[in-house]
C-alpha cells in the first residue's frame, strides 16, 4: 500500500488531471492487478435457436450505459472491453467511468493514452489505469462498490458478441452522452454488451476466485439488477479478505459441447486461467449437458454419458493444476420438474436424474479436486431430494432464487480461498 503522504499527493494529482495521462503518456501499469468483476463474452446466434438474443442486431451512433458491482476494491481500476466474437473492428469513441452514486462525476478512460480505441475482431483491450478519488483523502475504490460505465459507439456497430441475461439491464442512449446524466427513459436491454471486465490495483497478496458455470452461476432466477447471484454473495464474504470474484457463468453453458457460448474446455484459458490474480476456480457445470439432449434446446442430440463428463472435469482440473490454480467442484442441484409448463419442457427425465446423481457421486469421490462444494445437499428438499427446496426455488424448478443463491455461497468453505494472504489483508476479519 502507498503511504498516507503519497496517497494524498496522488489524490491531488488525480483531482487536477481528472485521471488523464500526464503529457499524453499512459499512466504506469505497475502494481498488483486482480480481476474484480467479469462478464464472460459469448457469440450471438441466429433466429433458429429456441431462445431469442433480446439485443439489437446493431447499434448506430449510440451510448451504452451500464452499472456493475465490484468484488475486491483497490487503488486504481482498468476496464476491459471485448470484441472477442466480432467480425469487424469495434470502434469505441470514448468511455467514462465513475462510482454509481448521486453527484459522483464520471472520469474519462484512455487506451494507450488515447480517448478512442479500435478493437480488432477477436480481441480484448484494457484501459490505462484510472484513479477514482474517494473521500476522505483516500485514493481507492471500495470493495463492493458500484460503478457506472458509459461507452460511446460513433459508428454502425453490429452486435455479434455479447453476454446474455445475467439478470442485468443496460441502457442504450441516442448519440454521445458520455458527459451527460443518465437519460430519463432510455431503451433498456438485458445482459451486457462490450464491457467484459474490471481490474483493480489491489494490495499485495490479493487474489481472484473465478466461478465457472452456467445459468445458475449467471444468476437466472435472482432479482434483476440487485446482484443476488451466488458469486455476488460469495464476493461479499470474501471482500474483507482482499479476494475478488470473477463470474464466468454463461447461461446455457456446457462442459463438453457449445451451447449459448463455447464449451468449458474451449473457453477455460481466456475466462479462467488468463484472469489477473487468479488462484482458484469454482466449477459448477453439467446440468445442461444432461438436460439439453432431447429437449427443445438440443432435440436431436444423444444423451450425455458419465464417462464423457468425468473426462471433461479431469481436463479442467489438469489445466488448472499445471497453472497452480486450485479447483473446487460443485455438485449439481436437483431439477425435477425443471421448466415444466413452458416452451422449454423436456429438460428433466428420470434417466437424466439418474445421471445427475451418478455425476454428483463421482464429483464427491473422484479425489482430483482440491475441494467440493455440495450444492446438491444444500438445495434439495429433504422430503423430496429430486427437487429444489421450496424456499430456495425461483419457481422454474431449475434455478434457485435469491435465498437459494445465498445458501449456495454460505456452503462454500472460504478458508482455503483466503489462506496465505498477506497479514494486512487477511487480518482484517476472521474467516466466516
Amino acid at each position: 500500500m502507498a503511504s498516507n503522504k503519497s496517497s494524498i499527493a496522488a489524490l491531488g494529482l488525480a483531482l487536477v488531471l481528472g485521471g488523464d495521462a500526464l503529457a499524453g503518456a499512459p499512466p504506469s501499469d505497475a502494481g498488483h492487478w486482480i480481476t474484480s468483476w467479469y462478464a464472460a463474452p459469448q457469440p450471438g446466434w441466429d433466429s433458429g435457436f429456441v431462445l431469442p438474443m433480446n439485443v439489437p442486431a446493431s447499434l448506430d451512433t449510440q451510448s451504452v450505459r451500464e452499472r456493475l458491482r465490484l468484488s475486491a476494491g483497490g487503488q486504481r481500476i482498468r476496464i476491459v472491453l471485448s470484441n472477442r466474437y466480432g467480425r469487424q473492428p469495434l470502434r469505441v469513441g470514448g468511455v467514462r467511468v465513475g462510482l454509481a452514486e448521486a453527484g459522483r462525476q464520471a472520469l474519462p478512460l484512455t487506451f494507450s493514452g488515447q480517448a478512442a480505441v479500435m478493437i480488432p475482431p477477436g480481441a480484448d483491450v484494457t484501459s490505462d489505469p484510472l484513479a477514482l478519488a474517494v473521500p476522505p483523502l483516500a485514493l481507492a475504490v471500495p470493495p463492493l462498490a458500484r460503478l457506472e460505465v458509459t461507452s460511446y459507439l460513433p459508428a454502425h456497430t453490429p452486435v455479434t458478441g455479447f453476454h446474455w441475461g445475467a439478470q442485468q439491464t443496460v441502457a442504450l442512449e441516442a448519440g454521445d452522452t458520455l458527459a451527460a446524466p443518465a437519460a430519463a427513459r432510455p431503451e433498456r436491454i438485458g445482459g451486457r454488451l462490450f464491457t467484459a471486465g474490471v481490474l483493480v490495483e489491489a494490495a499485495a497478496g490479493s487474489r481472484t476466485v473465478v466461478t465457472l458455470g452456467d445459468s445458475i452461476t449467471d444468476g437466472n432466477g435472482s432479482t434483476p439488477d440487485t446482484d443476488q447471484r451466488w458469486p455476488d454473495a460469495l464476493a461479499a464474504r470474501l471482500a474483507p479478505h482482499g479476494v475478488g470474484v470473477a463470474n464466468a457463468g454463461i447461461s446455457g453453458a456446457r462442459l463438453l459441447r457449445d451451447g449459448m457460448g463455447q464449451n468449458a474446455l474451449a473457453r477455460f484459458e481466456r475466462d479462467v486461467l488468463a484472469q489477473p490474480g487468479v488462484t482458484d476456480v469454482i466449477v459448477l457445470l453439467g446440468i445442461n449437458d444432461i438436460g439439453w439432449p432431447g429437449s427443445p434446446f438440443a432435440p436431436g442430440e444423444a444423451p450425455a454419458a458419465l464417462e464423457e463428463l468425468a473426462a471433461g472435469y479431469r481436463q479442467l482440473a489438469s489445466a488448472a493444476h499445471v497453472r497452480g490454480v486450485r479447483v473446487t467442484a460443485g455438485t449439481l442441484p436437483p431439477f425435477e420438474g425443471a421448466l415444466e409448463g413452458t416452451p422449454y419442457a423436456g429438460h428433466y427425465s428420470p434417466a437424466k436424474e439418474r445421471l445427475r446423481v451418478r455425476l454428483n457421486d463421482w464429483i464427491r469421490g473422484a479425489g482430483i479436486f482440491d475441494a467440493v462444494a455440495d450444492f446438491d445437499a444444500v438445495l434439495r428438499d429433504p422430503a423430496h431430494p429430486r427437487r429444489l427446496r421450496a424456499g430456495y426455488d425461483s419457481g422454474d424448478h431449475l434455478h434457485p432464487g435469491d435465498a437459494g443463491y445465498r445458501a449456495m455461497a454460505a456452503a462454500i468453505d472460504i478458508a482455503p480461498l483466503v489462506e496465505a494472504m498477506a497479514p494486512a489483508v487477511s487480518g482484517k476479519a476472521g474467516v466466516r
